[in-house]
């Protein structure tokens, strides 16, 4: 056992163990029964702790989560997961929420060093928090609605460690505990599919007769006599969809490339008009597809394939933005000043 006292310490009578491992790795216990490093016993416990937390989390929302009356479950996740996939009523606008958890998690794997080395100390403002989210679910079951309660699951997973960890903590969750919010299907938000119908049908008969096009606007429909179009904007055409995806998207792109919150704030805000415009010239071109090529070829293979095209033009919009937001114009002002007195 001398041999080991060098780098391990002195393990002989049980002693702690020093890993010697760069960065100031954490102590762990010597075993002599197994003759191995152990997890020591306040990190054992604390491990302990977390699970039971996330035990109680799970069963307080598994099986008293959805208290709507004659449902199959009572499961909050599985009232979650079933609006994820329905096609009929949603039209699969909330299909995306598969992909939220991860990006979530990816960002506390992105945020990991700073999380380790945040200064932890209990804050019983967070215990105010969870108090607050506790009566949140409480008030959710009470009046059967199951989205209150998955936003008091988000509220929990940021307060509880915003108590036992501190506001350091908290700090950096903030982002990846807000953006579970893209997780839950909102109903009120199937309220704008027809103001949004209706905009996006009259924006493009006005586009479309300014540039020569004959179009006339009736509801939601657009035809045109001379050339014998029409086509109805439907709701799955209403654009909500890609606006949701889009807002998604910008969120967690502002988050990594905006320097200032304000920057972040505004470019997830510009998210929204360049998903409503790109609805808008979706269905502009589709008119335009139809006065060309006829109505069969616009409402076939275009009208399938091109929300794709629009979305990526929409995609690179946003990143042009973000890349205009960070450039600094005063040092861009003086570069072209001083080329343009060095040509002259």
């Amino acid at each position: 056992m001398e041999c080991f006292k060098g780098v391990f310490g002195d393990v002989s009578n049980g002693h702690t163990l020093s890993t010697g491992l760069p960065g100031g790795a954490a102590p762990g216990i010597w075993s002599e029964r197994w003759r191995l490093a152990a997890i020591p016993r306040e990190e054992m416990l604390r491990l302990l702790f977390v699970s039971v937390m996330v035990g109680l989390l799970y069963v307080m929302f598994h099986f008293l989560g959805n208290t709507v009356e004659n449902v199959q479950s009572r499961s909050a996740f599985q009232w979650m997961f079933a609006r994820w996939r329905d096609k009929i009523s949603f039209g699969a606008d909330y299909s995306h929420g598969y992909l939220i958890p991860f990006v979530s998690l990816g960002v506390l794997w992105y945020k990991r060093r700073e999380l380790f080395a945040a200064t932890r100390r209990i804050n019983y403002l967070g215990l105010g928090v969870v108090v607050m989210a506790l009566a949140m679910h409480w008030l959710g079951a009470k009046m059967q609605q199951t989205r209150i309660s998955l936003m008091s699951l988000i509220l929990l997973l940021w307060g509880i460690p915003f108590y036992l960890l501190g506001w350091q903590t908290a700090k950096l969750l903030i982002f990846p505990c807000a953006y579970l919010i893209f997780c839950i299907p909102l109903n009120f938000l199937d309220t704008l599919a027809f103001p949004l119908r209706m905009f996006a049908s009259t924006t493009s008969a006005q586009f479309l007769n300014s540039i020569g096009i004959a179009a006339v606007q009736r509801g939601s429909a657009i035809f045109s006599g001379a050339s014998g179009f029409e086509f109805d904007v439907a709701d799955p055409c209403s654009g909500l969809r890609s606006l949701l995806a889009m807002t998604a998207l910008t969120a967690v792109y502002a988050y990594f490339t905006q320097k200032t919150l304000l920057k972040k704030w505004l470019l997830f805000l510009c998210s929204i008009p360049l998903a409503v415009f790109g609805n808008v010239a979706r269905i502009t071109t589709i008119a335009m597809m139809a006065e060309a090529f006829g109505q069969q070829v616009a409402l076939g293979i275009y009208h399938d394939y091109s929300g794709y095209i629009l979305f990526a033009a929409a995609i690179a919009l946003m990143v042009a933005l973000g890349s205009l937001f960070n450039m600094n114009y005063r040092e861009q002002f003086e570069k072209w000043k001083s080329s343009l007195f060095a040509r002259t």
